[in-house]
């Protein structure tokens, strides 16, 4: 690949190339038959890190000349259990109590003995990483490592910084395990504090009363889960007794419970699967109302007035500062950074990345070009990876390609062959991290 001028390739462009390059195009999907091909994805944010999804040419096709030296990440962290040991003991209580009454088909005493078994391996590890996470995270390093070893030789200076969350914490150590079988020799500072909050987790207080029940997603939500959570089907596969049901059994939460544990269950290493339990079109609108639920609280939802994708401009401002002291110094490196969907969700947002945001208020068409599995999947990351041509001392000429879970994904903003000028790009960060100036 030659890059001998892109300023003057880029300029002579036709328009219409050029808005195709800057990702202004509609973003179609189709997420009835991306969760029909696969049903793990109708799990959104609970979908494993498909790893048979990432570009084939991920590392490769650098332009003549240049040779990468920084990359700046931000992650989730990796695959986890349900966020608390009570989302296994309702399931788990209520089936013992139909188990007694003689309440329930053979189905549900096959579920009531399955979940026996997963609580064996889940039992005290609520919010915590699974193993599964472990391995992403080492597996995502360990790839990044060997696409691009010039950023981690010699005296590389990386640095990594995690909220205080356990399950952050040990992404970011297996993350930096990874690292550290390939670069041993790396000396790799790391953090898991208060003190990196501002811009590894921020959320302003004016976004919150967004993100509650008082915000004007919330019935929109309501009335948009009314219509697409149907449990009667399921419930009559578990239970026997429907006057049992009708007295002991809340029919939507133990549907929702059971979907939650049942979407899960692929990041754990039982190799149960619960996903059978549900029609595939009751696995789509199931997901469509909680995709729509972590869009409307953390993306780019209209009536929130970009409060919410707000919340990342302070870690806008810090890729901007960390890439520029960089380049200015000469050096290379890393800086990674290891969060919640909550953070990788609102900053895709904020950047337009393709397929990661919507100008749709309306719930129902929300799934035509935004699906939170392909957007923050567990282990999710964007890596921004910086490359500079020795014979071109110019910082101008510095070259970034943009991964979204080590897939390339565009911007709105002008490149050639997957490659943004940083000189064209930070401008374009700029006005997102301070809108004011």
């Amino acid at each position: 690949m030659h890059f001998k001028s892109i300023r003057t390739h880029i300029a002579a462009l036709p328009v219409a190339v050029l808005l195709l390059c800057v990702g202004l195009t509609a973003y179609g999907r189709d997420a009835r038959s991306d969760i029909r091909e696969r049903a793990e994805r109708a799990g959104g944010v609970y979908y494993a890190y498909p790893t048979d999804e990432i570009s084939p040419d991920y590392g490769k096709n650098i332009p003549e000349g240049y040779e990468p030296f920084y990359v700046s990440h931000y992650g989730r962290h990796g695959s986890r259990y349900l966020i608390s040991d009570g989302d296994y003991t309702r399931l788990m209580e209520r089936l013992a109590d139909a188990a007694e009454a003689g309440a329930l088909t053979a189905r549900g005493e096959q579920l009531r003995l399955q979940l026996d078994t997963i609580w064996q391996e889940a039992r005290g590890r609520g919010g915590e990483l699974t193993p599964l996470g472990r391995r992403q995270q080492r597996g995502i390093a360990r790839r990044l490592g060997m696409a691009y070893p010039q950023i981690f030789a010699g005296d590389a200076a990386v640095t990594a910084a995690s909220t205080p969350v356990m399950r952050c914490a040990h992404s970011m150590f297996a993350f930096l395990e990874g690292i550290k079988e390939l670069y041993p020799g790396l000396d790799i500072p790391r953090e898991s504090s208060e003190r990196n909050m501002v811009y590894l987790n921020y959320h302003s207080p004016e976004s919150g009363p967004y993100a509650s029940e008082r915000g004007p997603w919330y019935q929109d939500y309501r009335r948009f889960k009314a219509r697409n959570i149907n449990p009667d089907r399921l419930i009559g596969t578990i239970f026997a007794d429907n006057n049992y049901v009708d007295r002991w059994v809340d029919r939507e939460g133990f549907y929702t419970d059971l979907y939650w544990l049942a979407v899960d269950l692929q990041n754990m290493e039982t190799d149960i699967n619960l996903l059978g339990l549900f029609t595939n079109d009751e696995l789509y609108d199931i997901w469509q109302v909680y995709n729509f639920k972590f869009f409307a609280r953390n993306s780019s939802y209209a009536p929130a007035h970009g409060l919410h994708t707000a919340n990342a401009r302070n870690l806008v401002r810090h890729i901007i500062d960390n890439a520029d002291a960089t380049i200015a110094t000469g050096g290379h490196g890393a800086t990674l950074r290891f969060g919640h969907d909550g953070n990788i969700i609102p900053l895709t947002a904020l950047l337009r990345l393709e397929g990661c945001y919507s100008d749709t208020e309306r719930p129902e068409r929300l799934a035509d070009d935004y699906a939170d599995y392909s957007v923050s999947p567990m282990a999710s990351n964007l890596q921004m990876v910086f490359f500079r041509n020795p014979a071109l001392p110019d910082a101008g000429d510095v070259l970034v390609r943009v991964y979204l879970n080590e897939r390339d994904v565009a911007l709105p903003v002008p490149s050639h062959e997957k490659y943004y000028r940083w000189a064209d790009l930070r401008p374009y960060l700029i006005s997102l991290a301070y809108p004011e100036r």
